[in-house]
């Protein structure tokens, strides 16, 4: 198995441990690979649009390349933020401004519908489910078919303050947890993905994406004509 995680942070905190009690309960044979941010892509999306006509136009791209050449090969992607003022950090904000045109409504990767995904938020306090919401609906409109959101509050600043008990129920959350996404070797394409699909599909048809490019994106695929990315 594949696995590729993206931090919303440089530092190991406790949203980092949190997920790697997850990696390393994942007993499969796997390879990883692992991404900080913004330490390993430190930059704002700057609205200039060029993405749209080409990824390879972004101004960041030989940056995002790297990142974006590991997703595509990933079969399970793990998403960790903190919640910062009941919102995702501003690193992983950043990364998902980056990646927009991988939404349905543009030029989604067909390799995203084959994939799962789990995102991780913590919260000292209250909102650890708020933000990491907002991260799983982009990889839900990526086309990700099984996107799953774990948020927590751990009563803490840092890891070695979370109390023994909460430990106790995050190792046990992350055992189950591993068991579900490598229970099954197949991702079933839910309602959810195809309703998107056809719904962003339709879109294209009557000329209502953000360029021409998409529309051609998406017949060059048969996408537009019955084809479905998930065959």
């Amino acid at each position: 198995m594949k696995i590729v995680m993206i931090h919303g942070q440089n530092h190991k905190g406790n949203t980092w441990n949190v997920a790697n009690i997850l990696l390393q309960d994942i007993t499969c044979e796997k390879e990883v690979k692992e991404f900080f941010l913004p330490k390993d892509l430190n930059h704002f999306c700057i609205g200039c649009y060029n993405c749209v006509e080409g990824r390879d136009k972004c101004p960041f791209w030989e940056d995002k390349k790297t990142i974006d050449d590991a997703v595509k090969e990933a079969d399970l992607l793990i998403l960790t933020t903190p919640n910062y003022c009941m919102m995702p950090s501003a690193p992983m904000k950043a990364f998902l401004d980056l990646f927009f045109t991988n939404w349905l409504s543009h030029k989604p990767y067909e390799e995203m519908f084959r994939k799962r995904a789990v995102v991780i938020s913590t919260a000292a306090g209250a909102g650890a489910g708020k933000a990491g919401k907002l991260v799983a609906d982009n990889l839900i409109n990526w086309g990700i078919p099984e996107v799953i959101l774990y948020g927590i509050s751990d009563n803490a600043m840092n890891w070695n303050m979370v109390p023994a008990k909460k430990k106790d129920k995050i190792k046990k959350d992350m055992n189950r947890l591993a068991s579900k996404v490598t229970a099954k070797e197949r991702v079933k394409v839910g309602i959810r993905t195809r309703v998107l699909f056809w719904f962003y599909g339709g879109m294209q048809k009557a000329n209502w994406g953000a360029s021409s490019s998409e529309k051609e994106y998406w017949e060059s695929r048969g996408w537009l004509n019955g084809v479905k990315p998930w065959r």
